[in-house]
């Protein structure tokens, strides 16, 4: 049995829709989720909804019942508060006695990067090691969503402020989504850290500033300012200061070449070319005036 967490976000209920459509019995998938009221598409689908909260160890045993495989989705908190959650959710597995755990790491998990939830990620990875149970982490490429979250507006605008940065391989979260239920689907052959999983190109603001300018029509410039300038800019804009800090520790990682891998890996695993940072600006969705 396949226990996926995280089952009502964008990237878990991918991943069940991925296992479905691979064919991987309906009865053999349990979407692990907070909410059930909300999985009532993913019960249509056939597969069993049971309730799980990374914060009550009890309701993850409950949920990981049976389980062969167990795909944690990581956090979306930080700190000591996301390690801690998926702490639980690994001693659950271990307390049903699950044969692996996968967990959706990031390409560029190492300890002190200056990107906070890298460094998260770097520690989950060698509590899992450390388990005593088989680990699979999916090592995922940053993804194009967060990109277009945190630039769009000012792509929109015309003119895209950011600090000194480094190339990214943004990558599409549907693609990896979809890569993962492949992964969750075969029944050996990923054991530990796998390959970065991203798309083929890594590229700089300023290359994503003439991408937009390209798509839309309309002259995006690019200018770059000093770390201290934009930390302030979006704080002053209502953003909290640990989200301000949490971003620019990504262009800081982004510089050191953190982000900078490709490979083809994600590609293979789709069977297709995946997804670019082009195709998501060249989305009807995205290419709308400002106003």
């Amino acid at each position: 049995m396949i226990i996926v967490t995280g089952a009502n976000g964008q990237l878990g209920r991918g991943i069940v829709k991925s296992l479905v459509g691979r064919g991987v019995a309906s009865h053999e998938i349990v979407a692990s989720v907070r909410d059930p009221r909300r999985a009532a598409d993913l019960a249509a689908l056939g597969v069993t909804i049971r309730r799980g909260d990374f914060a009550d160890a009890r309701s993850l045993e409950a949920a990981f019942r049976g389980a062969d495989k167990v795909l944690i989705v990581s956090a979306d908190k930080l700190g000591e508060e996301a390690l801690r959650l998926h702490r639980t959710a690994i001693e659950a597995a271990r307390t049903v006695g699950a044969r692996r755990i996968f967990y959706t790491s990031h390409m560029g998990a190492r300890p002190g990067s200056p990107f906070l939830p890298a460094d998260q990620h770097a520690a989950t990875e060698a509590d899992l090691a450390a388990s005593g149970i088989a680990y699979t982490s999916l090592r995922h490429g940053f993804y194009v969503e967060s990109c277009l979250h945190m630039i769009g507006d000012d792509l929109r605008r015309g003119e895209l402020r950011t600090p000194e940065d480094g190339p990214v391989s943004w990558t599409a979260r549907g693609d990896l989504a979809e890569a993962d239920g492949a992964i969750l689907a075969t029944k050996g052959g990923w054991d530990g850290i796998t390959p970065s999983l991203t798309a083929g190109e890594a590229i700089t603001m300023a290359e994503i500033a003439v991408i937009a300018s390209e798509v839309t029509g309309r002259t995006v410039r690019h200018v770059t300012v000093t770390d201290e300038a934009w930390r302030d800019a979006k704080i002053a804009a209502g953003m909290p200061a640990i989200y301000a800090d949490m971003l620019l520790g990504a262009f800081r990682a982004a510089r050191q070449g953190d982000f900078a891998t490709t490979g083809p890996a994600l590609a293979a695993l789709l069977g297709r070319t995946p997804r670019t940072i082009r195709d998501a600006l060249s989305a009807p969705d995205f290419n709308q005036p400002h106003r």
